[in-house]
């Protein structure tokens, strides 16, 4: 939103005379900045379509992705795979975090179990899904559990090493203050280790919700008769590029709109935390 800003000057008698300058918001700039090169693909996409760079078999014109994407949301098909994929994404998600957080806070609790446990972890952890798929369907099938495996192991592996790193990093200062206090294990726990390892959760926690949505449409793709990946899959078979370009813009939206949300939440949760603005070339904590 625009917003007024009041200046004074001085008239000829040297009385202040206010006048009204408008500005408009750094935020709303950044906003305006982000747009400029999705609106250049967009205008490449129809230049390519205009001067037939590309039969229309294989790139469709944006008003016809728009159309077909009007026609799902008007049928229901649309809100309908939305919801399925949505939901398979929170179970799996919910399933992935805690079992994350828990192992990250154990390891991060424990040298010893960080030795012991760290190494292969991290060694799995660099599998990528479509390593882990075959296995996972000979021994679930192909069914909902496939999914919520899936998701929930790409969600696991950030949340807990953001949550071991998060407890590594608490600053001695805050240990050496707890130790003046005389504070229990579970009082440095709850008062100390934990809320300075909220940031790094919430870290992983963004993370690992942008895996398990990617993951989600990977194994959809692949496994599934429903959800939004499954649409990319019928529009191919059908040889509907439109389909495809409206399921791709439709998995980008809700990612975008997932990953936005939980940085709102974020940043309410976490007002206490002191935040750094640029002052030319230095970084100055607010």
């Amino acid at each position: 939103m625009v917003q007024a800003i009041s200046a004074y000057k001085l008239d000829e008698t040297g009385r202040g005379i206010e006048s009204a300058r408008w500005r408009v918001p750094r935020s709303a700039g950044r906003y305006a900045w982000g747009t400029l090169f999705p609106l250049g693909l967009l205008g490449l996409w129809a230049l390519a379509v205009e001067r037939a760079w590309a039969p229309p078999q294989i790139l469709p014109p944006p008003r016809l992705v728009l159309a077909t994407i009007v026609d799902l949301v008007r049928s229901g098909e649309l809100l309908n795979n939305y919801l399925i994929s949505l939901g398979r994404v929170a179970g799996g998600f919910f399933l992935g975090a805690v079992l994350g957080a828990v192992l990250g806070g154990a390891m991060g609790l424990s040298k010893r179990l960080e030795h012991y446990l760290f190494p292969t972890f991290n060694a799995l952890s660099q599998v990528p899904v479509l390593g882990w798929l075959p296995l996972a369907m000979m021994v679930f099938g192909i069914g909902e559990s496939l999914k919520i495996v899936i998701i929930a192991q790409a969600s696991l592996v950030p949340v807990a090493i953001n949550v071991l790193q998060g407890i590594r990093r608490v600053p001695p200062q805050y240990l050496e203050v707890a130790q003046v206090f005389e504070l229990s294990r579970r009082q440095l726990l709850r008062r100390v280790v934990l809320p300075a390892t909220v940031p790094s959760l919430f870290v992983g926690v963004r993370y690992g919700l942008t895996l398990g949505w990617l993951s989600l449409v990977t194994v959809e793709l692949l496994a599934s008769s429903e959800g939004l990946g499954f649409l990319i899959v019928w529009g191919r078979q059908l040889f509907q590029l439109d389909l495809v370009l409206a399921a791709i813009i439709s998995v980008g939206v809700v990612g975008l709109l997932l990953d936005k949300g939980l940085a709102l939440l974020e940043s309410r949760l976490l007002r206490w935390r002191p935040q750094a603005s640029w002052s030319g070339e230095k970084v100055v904590a607010s």
